[in-house]
C-alpha cells in the first residue's frame, strides 16, 4: 500500500532538502526519541539555533518525519511502496534513499513502541467460529443449509481499563467466499502500477 500524505504533512517535510544527510538522520533520532518519551521544547530550540531556522520549522519537520516513519511502520509497507509514497514530495533520489534507510533501520523498533502505546481503537484478540447445517424442516424434509457463525473478540481500552467485547456475525459459506475473493482482489489492485500512479497524484 501507499501512504497518502496531506498538504500539511508535505509542508512540514518541505525543508528537509535544505539540510544535509547528518541533520536528517539527527531529526530521525529526535523523532524516535519523542515517540518513546514525548516532545521536548528544549530540543527544538537547540536544533533551531544550530540550523539557524525557526523553532516552529524544526518542530514541524520532526513531527512530519515522525508521522512518515510511524505510518510506514504501522502498515509495514515495502521498500518500493515507501519510495513511491515519498515520490510526491519531490525530493532528490539521495534524500529519498536517506529516508528509506531511516525507515528500514528503525521500523521494527517503532512498531515495538507503537504496540506499547494505549489505544482507544478496538484491536483483534481472537476469532471463534461454528458451522451449523440445517438438514430438514417442517416444509422441506431434505435440505442442506449451512450457516457460519463467527464470534469476533476485540480488545480495547476504555476509561483506563482494558476490556474485551465480542461481536457475533452470521453468514453462509458462499457469501463468505465472495467477500474473501473481493478483499483479495482489492489488495491485488492496490499493488498494481495503475493504483500507484493514482496515489502519487492524489492531492
Amino acid at each position: 500500500m501507499l501512504l497518502v500524505l496531506s498538504e500539511e504533512h508535505k509542508e512540514h517535510l518541505s525543508f528537509l532538502p535544505q539540510v544535509d544527510a547528518a541533520v536528517v538522520g539527527e531529526f530521525g533520532r529526535i523523532a524516535l526519541e519523542f515517540l518513546r518519551r514525548g516532545t521536548s521544547p528544549k530540543i527544538y530550540e537547540g536544533a533551531a539555533r544550530k540550523l539557524g531556522v525557526s523553532v516552529e520549522m524544526v518542530q514541524h519537520g520532526v513531527e512530519g518525519l515522525m508521522f512518515l516513519m510511524t505510518e510506514s511502520s504501522k502498515h509495514m509497507i515495502s521498500e518500493v511502496d515507501f519510495l513511491d509514497s515519498v515520490l510526491v514530495l519531490g525530493f532528490s533520489e539521495e534524500l529519498n534513499q536517506i529516508l528509506l534507510q531511516l525507515y528500514l533501520q528503525h521500523h521494527a523498533h517503532i512498531r515495538s513502541i507503537l504496540s506499547q502505546l494505549p489505544s482507544n481503537q478496538p484491536a483483534y484478540h481472537n476469532l471463534e467460529w461454528r458451522l451449523d447445517v440445517q438438514l430438514a424442516s417442517r416444509a422441506v424434509r431434505q435440505q442442506v443449509v449451512p450457516i457460519l457463525t463467527l464470534r469476533l473478540l476485540l480488545s480495547g481500552v476504555g476509561d483506563g481499563v482494558c476490556a474485551r467485547r465480542g461481536k457475533v456475525l452470521q453468514t453462509d459459506p458462499s457469501t463468505l467466499l465472495h467477500l474473501i475473493s473481493t478483499l483479495e482482489g482489492a489488495l491485488a489492485a492496490m499493488k498494481s502500477s495503475h493504483a500507484r500512479r493514482i496515489f502519487r497524484n492524489i492531492k
